[in-house]
C-alpha cells in the first residue's frame, strides 16, 4: 500500500526554482510540487508548463501553484527567492535585500504550521540559511543550505577534464563560504579512491603543468563566468537542490557538501558553512569533520570569519526566533 504523498514546495518560481522543479519532475523525486512566487500568475504558469511534461516522463508528478500560507503540509520547502547581485557585486553585497525577503517568507511559512525540512539556495546562502534557522525555530538538522554542493560539483567537473574521466569518479569538496573565501580541501581529493596528491607525486612529468591553485580559482569563479555571460546560473544549482531533496525524501544517506549550522564542528559555532554531511529522511543526520591540514584549517577559519561578519551585520530583529 502506498504511503502518504511526498510533497515539496518551491518558493521562488524564477530560473532556479523552475530548473529545480523540472529536474525533480524528470527524476520522479516526489509526488507533488507546489510552485510559489510573489507573482501568483508566474507560479501558475510554471506549474502549468511543468504539468505538460507528464506525458513524456516515467512517473506523474502533480504540479500546482500555491502560496506561503499553503506550505504547512509540505515535507520539504525549497527557498530560491532572493536578490540577484549586479555586475561587480559579490553574493554578500545583496545581503540586506536577501534578509528582508527571507524574514518575510520564513515568517509566513512558519505561520502556516510548517514542520518539515527547509532546503535553501538563496544567496548569500550561508547567511540566509542561518537566518531561516533562527527565524523558524526548527532544529539545526532540518535547515539545510546548498552551500558548496555546486562548487564541489564544479571542482569534480574541472578535474574530470584534466584526467579524462567521469566526474563521478572524483571525490572531493570545496568548503567554507559559498563565495569568495571558499577553498578546496586538496588533502581529501581522490580519483578512483587514490589521493590526488599521491597521483601528482607519482606522475610529476605527466602533470607538471597542472596548477591546483588555478583549478581552485576556476571552481570559485565558475558561477560568475556563467552569470556574466547569460545573466543567471540555474541548471546546476537546480540539480543540486533536486539531489539534496531526493536524498531527504528517499532517505538515501548521501554525503553532500551543504551549508549546515555548526555547533562545535571544525571549532565553529553559531554560523553556517559548507561542510560534508550525511543527508537522510531527518535532514542532516551527521556532519563529517574532515581531518584538514593546518593550512586548510586556517582557510576554513578565515572563511567562517567572513560569514560571521555577515551574520553580525544583521539586526537582532532579523534573526529573532518567531
Amino acid at each position: 500500500m502506498k504511503t502518504k504523498s511526498r510533497k515539496v514546495a518551491i518558493v521562488g518560481s524564477g530560473m532556479v526554482g523552475s530548473s529545480c522543479a523540472y529536474s525533480m519532475v524528470n527524476q520522479a523525486i516526489c509526488d507533488e510540487i507546489m510552485m510559489v512566487d510573489r507573482t501568483y500568475d508566474r507560479a501558475m504558469a510554471q506549474a502549468l508548463d511543468l504539468s505538460h511534461c507528464m506525458d513524456f516522463t516515467g512517473t506523474r508528478t502533480k504540479v500546482y501553484a500555491g502560496t506561503t500560507a499553503d506550505c504547512g503540509g509540505m515535507d520539504v520547502v525549497i527557498l530560491t527567492a532572493g536578490a540577484n547581485p549586479k555586475p561587480g557585486q559579490t553574493r554578500l553585497d545583496v545581503l540586506d535585500a536577501a534578509a528582508e525577503i527571507t524574514k518575510q517568507i520564513t515568517t509566513e511559512i512558519m505561520a502556516g504550521g510548517f514542520d518539515g525540512i527547509f532546503v535553501i539556495a538563496a544567496n548569500p546562502v550561508d547567511i540566509v540559511t542561518y537566518m531561516v534557522w533562527k527565524i523558524s525555530g526548527l532544529p539545526r538538522h532540518r535547515v539545510i543550505g546548498t552551500g558548496t554542493s555546486i562548487d564541489s560539483s564544479r571542482l569534480k567537473t574541472l578535474l574530470s577534464e584534466v584526467f579524462s574521466i567521469d566526474p563521478r569518479s572524483v571525490n572531493g569538496y570545496a568548503l567554507g563560504e559559498h563565495g569568495e573565501s571558499q577553498f578546496v580541501a586538496w588533502s581529501h581529493v581522490t580519483i578512483g579512491g587514490k589521493p590526488l596528491t599521491q597521483i601528482l607525486q607519482q606522475h610529476r612529468e605527466r602533470f607538471k603543468d597542472l596548477d591546483l591553485e588555478d583549478i581552485a580559482r576556476k571552481t570559485k569563479d565558475a558561477g560568475w563566468e556563467i552569470f556574466t555571460r547569460k545573466g543567471s546560473t540555474h541548471f546546476g544549482i537546480g540539480s543540486a537542490l533536486a539531489y539534496i531533496t531526493r536524498s531527504i525524501l528517499n532517505d538515501e544517506h548521501k554525503i553532500i557538501a551543504v551549508s549546515a549550522i555548526l555547533d562545535g564542528e571544525y571549532g565553529q559555532r553559531e554560523l553556517c558553512a559548507g561542510v560534508p554531511a550525511i543527508i537522510n529522511g531527518s535532514g542532516i543526520q551527521e556532519l563529517l569533520e574532515l581531518n584538514l591540514s593546518e593550512e586548510e584549517s586556517a582557510k576554513f577559519a578565515a572563511s567562517c570569519s567572513i560569514i560571521r561578519k555577515g551574520i553580525e551585520s544583521l539586526t537582532l530583529e532579523d534573526t529573532a526566533a518567531k
